[in-house]
């Protein structure tokens, strides 16, 4: 007997890599898995103002590279300026021009994504840090506290809590007091830090609210633990990173630099926005040229088509299931399938009542020509001829009503509507009209069912959106085409047995 062993490890394999190949598409490029998610983005403005000296002048500036924001769309306002943008990890734009004189005013405009990636990991281990020296007027002072607290903690990361939390003491002691006097909190916490040799930076951080304007980065400071970049927020007192918190620059350079130039300074305005998920990520893998095996790629026209064709799988599965595993008697195999692709152009309802009229009004022409003894292709040319005129005159009639909807009976497959008439005139003939609606009745329900599968948002936006779904119907379908059973409907023949014991 043949094993069948390959072919289970086939349609596991299949299914498999259906889902494993969705969820890729999901997690690698945002794409949503429910249709009709929202994304929150945000619309930064930074204004660069400096005086020109009469001479060439050249403006570094820092852009974000922070994991935790998307760059969707970035764009510069700098008439008569030259712009460059370096692509390493510490992404400036770099303008310059021949004479600067006077006010000068530089443009960047970027639009961030959240991603929720709020950890910092880092890519290398820190270079070792070169320990601080301090003033002699504040070494006794700062060193009796650095070593008290360095004895309490366990690790670089508990050291920097407890001098934060004793940096923001209410009740601080004299030699704390003294500290602060001459230094910020957020510059003394460092200069501690790297007293012990603690791996701790400067970063640059815009605190994005809706609608603000002239907002400026504030300071915080980053110390490594076992891999990973942790922020302090000293002046708040906060260890951690809030989610609207966008890390400008982190490498531990300036944000701006101007040369040839004088009272350079820079400002920012932002502006939250909501946007649909889908767009959003269709935009983020447009800018990322992600898009070579997407359907995205194709003219709107093709990937409007595309979406109609991908459709027919899931009709094909509701056919599979309804026949093999139900029992329901159709007429024609995936005829249903069509009719069904036609419900969704008609809508239920309308399509049902043309579907009715045209296959009522097919079968009185047909019974007619079944009289003339014409050839088989002479018959169905004249039905498929007949079929086109009774749509037609349909859809004439349907507008001198004033009724828009009975138009797109137009959209109805024409040949498998001649041939679907053909087939029930034949079994009318042969079986009986009990035949003919029984298997009518059960071409409508299928195509019904059918319909409404393939209209279902969340179906439309799988099969479109997400292709190895199409892997795991094939899976399915080629399981079911494995079932020899019993039919459901078939169940019912022995209902009387159930009773007799």
């Amino acid at each position: 007997m043949h094993s069948r062993r390959p072919f289970y490890i086939f349609v596991i394999l299949l299914f498999v890599a259906g889902i494993g190949a969705s969820i890729y598409r999901g997690m690698q490029h945002n794409v949503p898995f429910l249709p009709g998610e929202q994304v929150q983005s945000w619309a930064i403005d930074a204004k660069i103002s400096f005086n020109g000296r009469n001479q060439p002048a050249e403006v570094q500036f820092s852009l974000p590279n922070d994991p935790a924001f998307d760059i969707l769309v970035e764009n510069t306002t700098s008439p008569g300026y030259g712009l460059t943008i370096t692509d390493d990890s510490n992404r400036k734009a770099i303008w310059s021009i021949r004479e600067a004189s006077g006010p000068q005013s530089l443009f960047y405009r970027v639009t961030l994504v959240p991603t929720g990636k709020l950890a910092l990991h880092a890519e290398q281990e820190p270079a070792d840090t070169e320990l601080y020296l301090w003033p002699a007027t504040e070494k006794t002072a700062a060193e009796q506290i650095v070593e008290d607290v360095w004895s309490r903690s366990a690790t670089n990361l508990s050291f920097a809590k407890q001098l934060m939390t004793l940096i923001n003491d209410d009740n601080q002691s004299q030699n704390m007091s003294l500290l602060l006097s001459t230094n910020t909190s957020t510059k003394l916490f460092l200069q501690m830090l790297h007293t012990k040799g603690v791996p701790a930076r400067y970063v640059s951080g815009l605190l994005l609210e809706d609608q603000r304007r002239r907002q400026q980065l504030t300071t915080y400071v980053q110390v490594y633990q076992d891999g990973e970049w942790h922020l302090f927020d000293v002046q708040n007192n906060k260890q951690g990173r809030d989610n609207n918190l966008v890390l400008w620059e982190y490498a531990g350079g300036s944000v701006l630099e101007v040369m040839g130039g004088s009272n350079s300074l820079v400002n920012f305005s932002m502006l939250q926005d909501t946007r649909s998920a889908l767009a959003t990520s269709i935009d983020m893998m447009m800018t990322d040229d992600a898009l070579d095996f997407s359907l995205y790629q194709l003219p709107l026209e093709e990937q409007s088509l595309f979406k109609g064709i991908l459709l027919i799988p899931i009709g094909v599965l509701v056919v599979v299931f309804l026949r093999v595993i139900v029992g329901i008697k159709t007429s024609g195999t995936f005829m249903p399938v069509l009719i069904a692709m036609a419900f969704i152009q008609t809508t239920l309802l309308i399509g049902l009542i043309g579907f009715l009229l045209i296959v009522s009004f097919g079968l009185m022409i047909r019974s007619y020509l079944s009289t003339l003894n014409l050839l088989l292709i002479s018959r169905i040319s004249a039905v498929i001829i007949v079929v086109i005129f009774i749509i037609g005159l349909f859809t004439l009639i349907s507008f001198k009503l004033g009724l828009s909807e009975g138009l797109t009976v137009t959209f109805f497959p024409m040949i498998i509507l001649a041939w679907t008439i053909e087939r029930m005139s034949i079994l009318w003939e042969e079986e009986g009209p009990k035949k003919v609606f029984v298997s009518g009745g059960g071409s409508l329900f299928v195509a019904t069912i059918a319909y409404l599968a393939m209209s279902n948002e969340l179906v439309q936006h799988w099969v479109f959106n997400f292709l190895g779904i199409h892997l795991v119907i094939l899976a399915l379908v080629l399981v079911m085409g494995q079932y020899t059973g019993y039919r459901l409907t078939e169940l019912k023949r022995f209902k009387p047995l159930v009773g007799e014991k």
